[in-house]
């Protein structure tokens, strides 16, 4: 079933699990303004069932990142360029910043499990939605790069909160500095990817991920996802204390004594 299908995203759910499509090829599925609110929009057309919301990018590339018209004075047909957003006030600048990260900050709902399927080149707002994800699985021609930095920007797509969780702030501050390529099987040894495969076997192994990820029952894995998220702010004694109150929530749902 198709939900969604506009400015370069597609929406399909089929039962639990939803997949979010770049659909603009020809870009090599770059990104824009319109299609970070088609992404928000696409987070607020889940149906209560998903479970696991896969997104993907068709033909050769994951997403090659920011379309560079968004730097040319004309900008996109109908947006603020960004050279005007520039010329605005300290409050409006963030605001326009703030509403472009909505696109990336809805994957890691704590009733969700998101799934980067990557094949090809995922440089800077691509390799930014790829690790807004809570998973990612890449094909082994996948290239990360975070260029912004290089452009003499910073990254602001929300992905360097994760960057730095995923592979430590001295590689995360390398990877951005430097704007290198982070090759697949870089990517596999320091925790970017969860799993590196053959390009023609991408589609299938998320399929199987996606499907192991449907197998628990939803209630064990939202605590368990919360357990997790929460581990590395928690203090060793709050961590344990907080197992404790999830267990005894499941047991009690378990037992029918649930709220």
């Amino acid at each position: 079933m198709t939900l969604l299908d506009k400015d370069g995203v597609r929406l399909t759910v089929d039962d639990a699990i939803a997949t979010v499509t770049l659909a603009n090829a020809a870009k090599r599925n770059a990104q824009s303004p319109a299609m970070w609110r088609a992404l928000a929009e696409a987070g607020s057309l889940l149906p209560g069932n998903v479970r696991v919301v896969v997104v993907r990018g068709e033909g050769k590339s994951f997403s090659a990142g920011l379309d560079r018209q968004a730097f040319t004075p004309e900008g996109f047909e109908g947006e603020p360029s960004f050279l005007d957003l520039a010329r605005g006030s300290d409050a409006e600048l963030d605001a326009a910043i703030a509403g472009y990260q909505e696109a990336f900050t809805w994957w890691r709902r704590p009733d969700l499990v998101s799934v980067a399927a990557v094949q090809g080149h995922a440089i800077g707002a691509g390799f930014q939605l790829a690790l807004a994800c809570d998973l990612r699985v890449c094909a082994q021609d996948a290239q990360f790069a975070m260029r912004e930095t290089s452009l003499g920007l910073v990254p602001d797509l929300t992905g360097t909160h994760p960057l730095v969780a995923l592979v430590g702030y001295a590689r995360a501050l390398e990877i951005c500095v430097t704007g290198r390529f982070v090759y697949a099987d870089e990517a596999e040894r320091t925790g970017l990817a969860n799993l590196v495969v053959p390009a023609g076997e991408l589609d299938g192994a998320v399929a199987d991920l996606a499907a192991a990820l449907t197998a628990a029952p939803r209630d064990a894995v939202i605590e368990t996802k919360a357990l997790l998220a929460g581990a590395v702010s928690r203090p060793y004694e709050e961590q344990r204390a907080a197992e404790r109150a999830a267990q005894a929530r499941r047991l009690r749902d378990l037992a029918g004594l649930g709220e």
